[in-house]
């Protein structure tokens, strides 16, 4: 006579499964939470007036993100078989200061707000991104884009977060092949009857061997269009960027020309170049320096010098030190740092911050 499975044994079976496949789920997608948090005290001998453009004298204050942007986001991966996945992120940008919005396009997630798919043939994206522009900026700033004198200041003071957070935009990165790899980024404007309103573009191409990277891009983009962004992301301007960077042993050698054609403002060449100096894996020194000049008007340039250590008290915990020189000259208005002196006066101003930086 056959017997047949008890009701405690069917039971048993059934949660056994349950439990393998919700094993397979989990392991197939994921969800991270991550951010950073960072506050530094903000020193210049001198201060832009933002009326009257004068000098209104030193200043010393606490900052938000003095070497980089406070932001705390979520990221996630659903492996979706046969080497496809879908992944998103969602970023936002907020002031350790007063606890308002931070580094980003003003919106709540005003920083990346994007779902992709990824394959071996490379990754399809759509939403709020950075552009491939910037992102190459990014790679070629000796002192890794730090919010107090490095590169991203002189992109802040000309075209604000414009490229940088890039609305209703798609973009393809293709996958390494022999070293290269390229990125192209569309953004439409959404305006009916104006297609060309708020419209830009970007494209990067990007050799690396490990040792040796080679870098160009471009972006390319028009006023107006319909992303509502407390912050200006819409300024018109045409960029170009050509660089290169060499890393040996605990050194990495970076050099780079930048060029911003800005629509009814100056057209200028920014000429950088530094080093970074990993001295132990807890300690690191960077420095950098940038010339800007207006191609139309060369009595209106700019100098930037700026120096800065940093050093790992855990994996999560760092304390950072800066120093930097700016010298401008004509009508020329390059700042220190993102938040506090984005721009700064005719003649040499002097500043330094140093903060706390939390990464979790």
């Amino acid at each position: 006579m056959e017997q047949k499975p008890s009701i405690v044994n069917l039971n048993v079976l059934a949660g056994v499964a349950m439990v393998l496949f919700s094993g397979l789920a989990c392991a197939q997608s994921s969800v991270t939470l991550y951010g950073i948090i960072d506050s530094g005290l903000l020193y210049t001998s001198k201060t832009a007036n933002s009326s009257t453009g004068g000098n209104s004298g030193k200043q010393f204050s606490l900052i938000d993100s003095g070497s980089t942007p406070s932001e705390f986001g979520m990221e996630g991966t659903e492996d979706l078989g046969g080497g496809l996945k879908a992944k998103f992120k969602l970023e936002n940008g907020f002031s350790t200061a007063n606890g308002g919005a931070g580094i980003s396009n003003g919106n709540f997630f005003g920083r990346q707000a994007w779902v992709s798919l990824e394959s071996n043939l490379g990754e399809l994206k759509t939403g709020l991104q950075f552009s491939p522009f910037f992102l190459a900026l990014y790679r070629l700033d000796p002192r890794g884009l730090s919010t107090f004198g490095s590169s991203s200041v002189i992109y802040a003071d000309s075209v604000v977060a414009t490229g940088v957070f890039d609305s209703n935009a798609v973009s393809y990165t293709s996958p390494a092949i022999s070293g290269f790899t390229g990125s192209v980024l569309y953004a439409l404007g959404g305006e009916a009857g104006n297609f060309s309103a708020g419209r830009n573009y970007s494209a990067d191409l990007m050799y690396n061997n490990g040792t040796l990277m080679i870098d160009a891009a471009f972006y390319d983009g028009n006023p107006g269009g319909t992303a509502q962004t407390p912050v200006p992301t819409n300024v018109g301007f045409i960029g170009r960027m050509l660089g290169a960077s060499y890393k040996f042993e605990s050194f990495t050698f970076k050099a780079s020309y930048t060029s911003y054609k800005i629509a009814g403002s100056f057209s200028n060449n920014v000429y950088g170049g530094g080093v970074n100096y990993d001295i132990t894996p807890a300690l690191d020194v960077n420095g950098g320096v940038w010339y800007t000049t207006d191609r139309n008007n060369s009595s209106n340039h700019s100098i930037l010098a700026a120096l800065g250590t940093q050093y790992a008290l855990s994996r999560s915990t760092s304390l950072y030190g800066q120093i930097g020189i700016v010298n401008n000259h004509g009508k020329m208005n390059t700042g220190l740092s993102i938040n506090g002196a984005t721009q700064e006066v005719a003649g040499t101003t002097v500043g330094a911050v140093v903060g706390i930086r939390h990464l979790f």
